[in-house]
């Protein structure tokens, strides 16, 4: 995990720890009861190896026999890009390979066995939960990035599911229930998805601190997500144990995100055991053609993906030397060029994103590089972090590169929510546009222009920009009590509007947020306090969208604005039922 400082902080008790920048870190041992996968045919063994045998996309049923006829065993295989999970306790198994027909490349993934538990995963332990009197607060990161202001417009789209690629995701947490989406939550552990209930759950912290900064609710408690109205997934890549990202996990990962819609993903870890993987070595050059060819699945499935940079205070764009790999066993020192990549952010289409703390300023431990950093988002710096979410109801801060990254996820899905249709490269272009142009310090390593250089890219993520430039002015008015939607009926809302004098502005601003599975049903409309009807949205019959959550612009210069306004919604269908679950005004 690319993670420093961490403060835990529990209903006001709080401790502090440091941990090693840049590295991966060993989290706690995750206690359950251990179930059988149910796609495990093979026993483990001492020695055992894993490694990926890449080979042409479409049917590996030959190399699949391959591996099993010299001495291996397929633990997963990803046909759509030719991309096969092998296990081997034979020291010969990877040079064999390579002779074989139709096989590309054979790479090990580690320098140590793989776990017993890949064949008879424990499930992590369901953490009790806190309840906490933490009331919503403003914090330093989300002004900063103006996230505050932008929630004035939309606090994000249901439909966006963003991917949290990581240690876990504590989905019993009560600022991430509200926002979690089971359905497309999965352990990709050891390289092969596992959906029993739970197995997405934290093996350690740093999961569900990065899925609070993300889409924490915004329901008076504890903290707000950059994008509080977004599901979030969690996928989780770590081992327990180690907390390390082998590739094998990471391509599980991407592929699971792929298919199953992830708009977004976060990314706040390298892939272990390797800092960088460097093509000219046999073992590295398979992880990054398999780690690519996954992300490059995702990408065309539309998923955008944003990676943190590294917490190592290195330059990305002057590679010279790497010291702390291979981390699953003995580091050794060696001689590196620009050649080696960091995986998956230094991959092609990932944005990778560098940390700034409490101000204009590049965090002191955060990596950089011209024309590899693509953006910056507050991460945290000494007594300033990130304060979000942790497993169990709690919360506190942390530092890093990891905690920079969602921020632009978060950012990364108002833009999807607010432009629907965006492809990953829309959205890649969107943020470039958005960001606010950051000049460099007095650091002779800060190469560039106030537009684009080594330290912050394109700039720092500006969440009201995203969403439109400005919050709508003028006083608001909300009402949050849930109205039933039946089938086949016409329900109203009302709102009543005081103190606002003369007409309503032309640029009146309609939030709504109604839960309603397939949306296709419905006639969504504002009704003024003279009667006169403004239809918002009447879907087409055939949009199988769940809910609404939009903010809508309306020329009402022509109504006066104080008096009892109504949201009209018709259902003019059978099946399908739901509710208003909140509208707002605001002049």
């Amino acid at each position: 995990m690319r993670r420093s400082v961490v403060a835990t902080a529990a209903l006001g008790a709080a401790v502090a720890f440091v941990s090693p920048v840049g590295a991966a870190q060993a989290a706690p041992v995750a206690s359950g009861t251990s179930v059988a996968s149910a796609s495990s045919t093979a026993s483990w063994a001492a020695g055992t190896r894993a490694y990926l045998v890449i080979t042409a996309p479409g049917d590996t049923s030959a190399v699949q026999t391959a591996v099993t006829n010299n001495g291996g065993t397929v633990f997963a295989h990803y046909d759509a890009i030719g991309v096969i999970v092998a296990h081997s306790t034979s020291s010969a198994f990877a040079g064999t390979m390579r002779g074989v027909s139709g096989v590309q490349q054979v790479g090990a993934t580690r320098t140590s066995d793989v776990p017993a538990d890949a064949y008879n995963p424990v499930l992590p332990a369901t953490p009790s939960q806190a309840t906490t009197t933490l009331t919503e607060s403003n914090r330093w990161d989300m002004t900063q990035i103006k996230a505050d202001k932008a929630w004035a417009v939309t606090t994000g789209s249901p439909t966006v599911k963003v991917g949290v690629l990581d240690t876990g995701v504590d989905d019993l947490h009560q600022d991430i229930a509200p926002n979690f989406n089971a359905a497309d939550s999965a352990s990709c552990a050891y390289g092969k998805a596992d959906t029993r209930t739970g197995a997405w759950r934290d093996v350690g912290e740093h999961g569900t601190h990065v899925a609070g900064t993300i889409a924490a609710a915004k329901n008076g408690k504890g903290v707000i997500g950059v994008a509080p109205s977004v599901k979030i997934s969690s996928v989780r890549i770590a081992e327990p144990n180690t907390s390390m990202f082998f590739a094998e996990n990471t391509v599980c990962g991407f592929m699971w995100a792929g298919d199953h819609g992830f708009k977004v993903t976060n990314n706040s870890y390298y892939t272990d055991p390797w800092m960088f993987n460097c093509p000219d070595n046999v073992d590295q050059a398979a992880i990054i053609e398999g780690v690519r060819r996954a992300q490059e699945y995702a990408e065309n499935k539309g998923s955008l993906q944003v990676a943190a940079a590294g917490n190592s205070n290195y330059d990305l764009a002057n590679k010279r030397t790497d010291t702390s790999s291979p981390n699953d066993s003995t580091p050794v020192t060696r001689t590196i060029t620009n050649a080696c990549i960091d995986i998956p952010t230094e991959l092609p289409g990932v944005v990778t994103t560098a940390a700034m703390g409490n101000g204009n300023v590049k965090a002191s431990y955060s990596n950089f590089g011209r024309s590899i950093i693509d953006i910056a988002a507050p991460g945290g710096d000494g007594a300033s972090g990130v304060y979000s979410t942790l497993p169990g109801g709690k919360y506190g801060t942390m530092n890093g590169t990891s905690m920079a990254s969602p921020h632009v996820a978060g950012v990364a899905a108002l833009l999807a929510s607010t432009n629907p249709g965006s492809t990953p490269a829309d959205l890649r272009a969107k943020l470039a546009t958005q960001a606010t142009d950051t000049a460099c310090p007095s650091d002779s390593r800060c190469t560039g222009t106030t537009a684009n250089n080594a330290f912050f890219g394109e700039g720092q993520v500006d969440a009201l920009k995203a969403v439109g430039g400005t919050p709508p002015p003028g006083a608001y008015f909300e009402n949050a009590a849930d109205v039933a939607i039946a089938d086949n009926s016409t329900v109203e809302s009302p709102l009543t509007v005081t103190g606002v004098s003369g007409n309503a502005p032309a640029t009146l601003k309609v939030g709504v947020d109604i839960k309603h599975t397939y949306r296709g049903d419905l006639v969504v409309s504002l009704v003024a306090p003279d009667g006169t009807v403004y239809t918002l949205e009447d879907f087409p019959n055939n949009d199988g969208t769940d809910n609404v959550a939009r903010t809508y612009t309306v020329n009402a210069s022509s109504e006066v604005a104080a008096g009892t306004w109504k949201l009209r919604v018709s259902d003019v269908a059978s099946q399908d039922i739901g509710k208003i679950d909140a509208w707002n005004l605001t002049f």
